[in-house]
């Protein structure tokens, strides 16, 4: 197995942040409990923290601020231990003990995918950018995502990783498909 994907997911994400600006910052997101600056700060602590997972390391309680800096190279450098945790000799194959329960990296890998993909999403819906982000991927990751996202894993914002699934206007672009099968409000 491959890192493309999640390098593609890293790559769509990371054009919707460039475009973000720092007078967006405390615009609301999709997220009810984040803002455009602690979405970014989630974004790039998700990186570490998937990164620490695999190393077998336990995620840092230091977080800094980095959307009051240059959020963007915080993001590249965040994103480039990620991948290099991933691409490690037998990262994919390994089971990897995370907060929420042991999994194969290749498991990870999907959720770090998914996590990385739909708040690239919620940056572009709060900052007015076009959500019809890399349209096969986001196909792809909405095909995984409807065979490993369970009921269960749905709840009220910060009860829960998804929302109830909302509707998508017919003909929305695979990526609204994907934000509202994860709870958003497309």
């Amino acid at each position: 197995m491959s890192t493309q994907p999640l390098q593609q997911v890293i790559a769509a994400t990371r054009g919707v942040l460039a475009e973000v600006s720092a007078d967006q910052l405390a615009q609301q997101t999709p997220c009810a409990s984040w803002n455009v600056g602690e979405l970014i700060n989630h974004v790039i602590g998700a990186q570490n923290f998937f990164a620490a997972g695999l190393k077998g390391e336990a995620p840092s309680e230091d977080q800094p601020d980095w959307s009051a800096g240059d959020f963007l190279a915080s993001y590249d450098a965040a994103t480039a231990a990620a991948l290099e945790a991933f691409s490690a000799d037998g990262a994919l194959e390994q089971m990897v003990k995370m907060p929420f329960g042991e999994m194969p990296g290749a498991a990870v890998m999907g959720l770090a995918m998914t996590d990385t993909f739909q708040h690239g999403w919620d940056l572009a819906k709060a900052t007015n950018q076009s959500t019809d982000i890399a349209p096969e991927l986001a196909a792809g990751i909405l095909a995984q995502a409807k065979q490993s996202i369970p009921d269960a894993f749905r709840g009220d914002d910060g009860a829960a990783p998804f929302g109830a699934e909302q509707q998508c206007a017919d003909g929305g672009c695979n990526a609204d498909q994907l934000a509202a099968f994860l709870g958003r409000t497309v």
